[in-house]
């Protein structure tokens, strides 16, 4: 009988034993994804976090003439450690081997490793000095960026079309003629934009030609209807070769698709001369915003020159009020900020501030406070893209890296 409570004894100690492992790997399968969400969602918000202040430092920089200079995370290794260990006691109190009380214990340790890279070099600097394509500007009118906003940033001067020559109005303060008419033009488009009948889309140029089918080898048939829309006149004996080429991208208030085909190929002509970084527009009588109608092509800027104007409004070259047109449809909300990015300098850190920065005893950050708030932070958002689509991948191997233990 003392044999059998021994031996009942001991199955009792070895289930509990049992159950403490069961119940520690639990534990530890638990806790492994919720340390690794944390550490991701903490890696991603420190290096966002890093663009951000190294893009209001930059402008900073632009604003008292230093050179402009990137620094880019190219990779994060992170090893976690997981290391647990349970046992058991005699309970007090408790019979000897007949009552154990449980003892769990573990830790986690993190080992990051972080390559830290400066982005320089030619191609950096060309991308970084070259304006950007047209094709970029209308990626991000798709994204619904407003049409004000993208212009104020990214075109450094609007070239009016007349009779027999352009006036060019520069999207500068100190040139207050040309900066009012540079204001109120993309005021229009943001009217015109607000109503969803702005359209920003290529030209398709339709190309037609006829060759005679003697002309051609039946060897060589099968790779034109690769290229080409292949129609057969059983007429005059000749097949019809048709092709569709995207032109210059326009802004219009109109469906560019239903003009004429003459018409497209003026547009086009006029266009042919124009740089990939100048983008064309055509607002016409008799569509939405019609009643002021005007052509002519926006030129637009580098993301050096992006830095450099929103630097030089820290200082002399800063917006001001200008009232949309009179011949302008109602703008959604009024929304018609004095400034393309607005920002507060202060002795002190602003604690309503999302980020701030400092340099030379003075603290810099986006005004996200005010009736303005969402559109600072819109054009933040914007300049933060534009840099992405301006830097190139960095290297991931080869790299310098910093070792940061905890």
């Amino acid at each position: 009988m003392k044999y059998k409570r021994r031996q009942s004894s001991y199955q009792w100690l070895f289930l509990q034993r049992l159950l403490c492992l069961f119940v520690l790997l639990a534990l530890t399968g638990c806790i492994s994804p919720i340390a690794l969400n944390r550490a991701v969602i903490a890696y991603d918000e420190a290096v966002t976090d890093s663009i951000s202040q190294q893009l209001l430092v930059n402008i900073v920089r632009a604003h008292y003439r230093q050179p402009v200079h990137f620094t880019g995370v190219s990779n994060i290794a992170a090893t976690f450690t997981f290391v647990a260990n349970a046992g058991a006691i005699p309970s007090p109190g408790g019979l000897a081997g007949a009552t154990l009380m449980p003892i769990f214990g573990g830790s986690l340790a993190e080992s990051p490793t972080i390559s830290i890279v400066p982005i320089e070099g030619e191609e950096f600097t060309q991308r970084l000095l070259t304006p950007f394509p047209q094709s970029k500007l209308t990626l991000l009118l798709r994204q619904h960026y407003d049409v004000d906003m993208l212009l104020r940033m990214m075109a450094q001067e609007v070239r009016m079309a007349h009779s027999e020559r352009h006036s060019v109005h520069r999207n500068i303060p100190s040139d207050k003629a040309g900066y009012e008419m540079f204001r109120r033009v993309v005021l229009h488009f943001s009217a015109i934009q607000d109503h969803n009948q702005l359209y920003a889309e290529p030209l398709l140029l339709k190309h037609t030609w006829k060759i005679p089918s003697s002309s051609i080898a039946p060897d060589s048939f099968q790779s034109l209807q690769k290229e080409f829309i292949v129609h057969y006149d059983a007429e005059d004996d000749s097949f019809v070769l048709r092709k569709h080429t995207p032109g210059p991208i326009l802004i219009t208030n109109y469906d560019p698709d239903l003009l004429p085909e003459e018409e497209r190929e003026a547009l086009n002509e006029r266009a042919r001369d124009w740089d990939v970084s100048d983008i064309a527009f055509d607002i016409r009588a008799g569509h939405y915003g019609g009643e002021w109608p005007m052509s002519g092509m926006f030129r637009l800027r580098s993301f050096h020159s992006i830095l450099g104007s929103l630097g030089e409004a820290l200082g002399n070259e800063k917006g001001y009020h200008v009232e949309k047109d009179a011949r302008t449809p109602p703008i959604l909300n009024n929304e018609n900020p004095d400034q393309t990015l607005e920002f507060v300098v202060s002795k002190l850190p602003s604690a309503d501030a999302d980020l701030s920065i400092r340099w030379n005893d003075r603290y810099y950050a986006v005004n996200t406070i005010g009736p303005h708030a969402r559109w600072n932070r819109n054009a933040f958002q914007l300049l933060f893209l534009l840099f992405q689509m301006t830097v190139t991948d960095l290297p991931r191997i080869g790299v310098p890296s910093i070792t940061i233990a905890k």
